[in-house]
């Protein structure tokens, strides 16, 4: 339940306390009496069970007619546009995410924010903004969280107070919960576009060039193994399924990840999910493992969503030992941090190996580093392609390809840049020639401005 469920426009407008209360009171009422006429966890039920998208419809309308007549009994000098808003809004809070509703079908919303029970910010056009919906009570809120992570088989409680998950549409969910969380639930919801981005969208939005993805498409197809490497809502996952779509039908692909995310247009796609463990903490299934798992699966390619643990030396190992053209996300904040950062994580894996050792594993492994940064007016670029060259003096060596220069910003608060190629000739070109793959000619010189 939340203050206005019309045009995208009224997410942002004030409403008084007082305003806020007197709505809530009524959509109370109606809630009250839709339970008295109808069993809701029933309902609830058997929507969740439902496959089909018919019948989900079928009962969220049978909810929605008692609604309206409870409406029509108790509302009786509402005019049609308020009857319509608290409808929807209840049957939000009946059947699903509440004040959440609205926000996830917005498609210029990319993430959503609770920060408590009555702060909701959202990210629209880079920009974070607070909304006027609330939730009515922390309980509420717990109730939605609840409902969220029900169906994926997850928890949270006491015990477990932090849990990842995912919506039926794929959106990826962060929630923890006090005693962790000192305000209240915390909720964060990173939106899944419904139409899978292509290369040129990005092109589009200036995160790259066409000439930078001829360039990543023969890095793909000549099965380098490639580290995305960005901070948190730089777009990394969304880079790793676009590159991912460069690899050949004609190869077996296994994804590995925490809440399966990508959505890759090949037919030949094993996916698989971690699985945290159950109320006796048994039966956990981590990255690590499925990382090894897969490797017995005949892969052509592995494609871990992201390594943050133990199963980055998994992954190295994985490169090193027949499984070329492998891809992984990363956190870090430049091409160099990337290396050190595979390297504490390899130390993660409990193996006493000298930083010689790891240094040249990561060498030996990983061929490029793709870097995104999110810049201060919310775009995101790759600001780096970084060619890993090999090792001196025990210091894994690197070259840029490519870089992005940001050379101001305008009146709009639009940050302005170049795109420029370094002029260096990375080491596999002429083994792309080998196998017959053309870049195109001055690919490694000339700039373009965004």
């Amino acid at each position: 339940m939340g203050a206005g469920s019309g045009s995208t426009a009224d997410l942002f407008k004030l409403q008084s306390k007082e305003e806020f209360d007197r709505e809530t009171e009524f959509k109370l009422r109606v809630h009250r009496r839709l339970i008295e006429l109808m069993d809701l966890k029933k309902i609830e039920t058997e929507a969740e069970a439902a496959k089909d998208e018919k019948k989900v419809a079928e009962l969220w309308d049978r909810t929605r007619a008692v609604i309206n007549r409870i409406i029509d009994e108790l509302g009786t000098s509402l005019d049609l546009a308020e009857r319509k808003r608290y409808a929807k809004e209840v049957l939000d809070e009946a059947l699903g995410l509440g004040p959440l509703e609205d926000l996830i079908a917005d498609p210029d919303i990319n993430e959503i924010m609770v920060n408590r029970k009555d702060q909701l910010y959202v990210e629209k056009g880079g920009k974070l903004l607070l909304t006027n919906l609330r939730f009515t009570s922390d309980k509420h809120l717990r109730g939605v969280i609840d409902r969220i992570v029900q169906p994926t088989g997850r928890r949270i409680d006491e015990k477990s107070p932090y849990v990842d998950s995912r919506l039926k549409d794929g959106s990826r969910v962060h929630a923890i919960i006090p005693p962790l969380a000192l305000r209240g639930a915390v909720v964060t919801i990173r939106k899944f576009k419904k139409e899978r981005l292509t290369y040129r969208d990005l092109v589009k939005y200036g995160t790259f060039t066409e000439q930078m993805a001829d360039f990543l498409r023969a890095v793909i197809e000549s099965r380098l193994n490639c580290v995305i490497s960005g901070g948190t809502g730089t777009g990394k996952t969304t880079l790793l399924n676009i590159v991912a779509g460069f690899i050949p039908s004609t190869e077996r692909i296994v994804t590995v990840e925490d809440s399966a995310e990508l959505q890759l247009p090949q037919e030949h796609v094993v996916i698989l999910e971690t699985r945290p463990p159950n109320l006796q903490g048994e039966g956990e299934v981590s990255i690590r493992d499925l990382v090894r798992n897969s490797l017995r699966m005949r892969p052509d390619r592995i494609v871990v969503g992201e390594c943050r643990g133990a199963e980055a030396l998994d992954m190295l190992q994985a490169m090193n030992t027949g499984h070329d053209g492998s891809l992984t996300t990363l956190h870090s904040n430049n091409p160099r941090d990337c290396i050190q950062r595979l390297e504490t994580l390899v130390m993660f894996a409990g193996y006493d190996l000298p930083s010689k050792a790891i240094r040249e594993q990561i060498a030996s492994a990983v061929d490029m580093i793709i870097q995104l940064n999110r810049l201060s007016d919310g775009s995101r670029r790759i600001t780096h392609i970084t060619e890993v060259t090999g090792i001196e003096a025990q210091m894994v060596t690197l070259q840029d390809i490519f870089l992005y220069k940001q050379t101001g910003v305008d009146t709009k608060g639009q940050v302005k840049g170049v795109f420029q190629a370094t002029g260096l000739i990375p080491k596999f070109v002429q083994s792309l020639k080998e196998r017959g793959i053309r870049l195109p000619q001055g690919i490694f010189t000339g700039s373009m401005e965004v």
